[in-house]
Parts: C-alpha cells; structure tokens; sequence
C-alpha cells in the first residue's frame, strides 16, 4: 500500500525523483494528518464522492454538549477514519476532558501506519471548537 495519497507522490517524484521506492516516516505521517484534516472537517452529505464521507456537523456542540454525547463523537471519528483513511490500523480514538476550555472538544486518536519496513505508532490530537471546525495535529 502506498504511504502517500496519488498526488502527494506525484508531486514528491517530480521534485526529488531519488526518493523514489523509499517513503520517510515523517513524510507519511504529515500526508495522513493532512488527509485526517480534511476528512474530519468534512460534513457528512456535501462531499460529491461519497454522502458518508466526513464527519456529522459538530457545529452546535458547544450548545449542546455534554456527557452523553462524546461517545457518539467517538464513534464517529474512529468509523469515518477507519473507512476513509486506510493506511491508518488499530484506530483507537479517546475523550480527553478539557478544563481550560469547557467549548472545545479534544480526542486522542491512536493508530499505527504500516510502512514498508515496519509499524510506526501515531498519535494525533483531534480539537473540536464550537464552530464546528476539527485541528489535528501530532
């Protein structure tokens, strides 16, 4: 399996054609993180492709939230990511309570990526502010 999406690599070839046959490890998380972005802020029904691609709209979390609702959250951020981001395995994603903030939102999305020569683990922080919009970020 590829580590990078289609164009990524197109792209990667055209400026260093040496590294052809032998993705980073960085270079593979960055491309997933990015995907993982544009996924999770993605709202469920607007993408052309797919009406299951992206995330239900989480724009009314910060009225609403509360208990009972995270696990809902997680479910969906662990399906759509398993679905749509294939290069992700062992996807496990985690509530982590924010006292600083009581409007935003934080999971901890763990998984391994399967290179060519072994498994990494990542770890990402996923933040969802009250509009609705999802951060990633390592």
């Amino acid at each position: 399996m590829y580590q990078q999406r289609l164009l990524e690599r197109i792209r990667e070839m055209e400026k260093h054609p040496e590294l052809r046959g032998n993705p980073d490890p960085e270079v593979v998380v960055a491309s997933v993180m990015r995907h993982l972005r544009m996924i999770l802020n993605t709202k469920q029904g607007t993408a052309p492709i797919d009406d299951d691609f992206g995330v239900p709209d989480f724009t009314n979390l910060g009225s609403t939230f509360g208990q009972d609702t995270i696990p809902d959250i997680q479910r969906s951020i662990a399906d759509v990511v398993r679905k749509y981001e294939p290069r992700l395995k062992n996807v496990n994603v985690t509530y982590i309570p924010q006292s600083d903030d009581v409007l935003q939102v934080a999971f901890k999305l763990e998984a391994t990526i399967q290179t060519e020569s072994r498994e990494v683990p990542v770890v990402f922080e996923t933040v969802i502010d009250p509009d609705g919009k999802v951060s990633v970020k390592e």
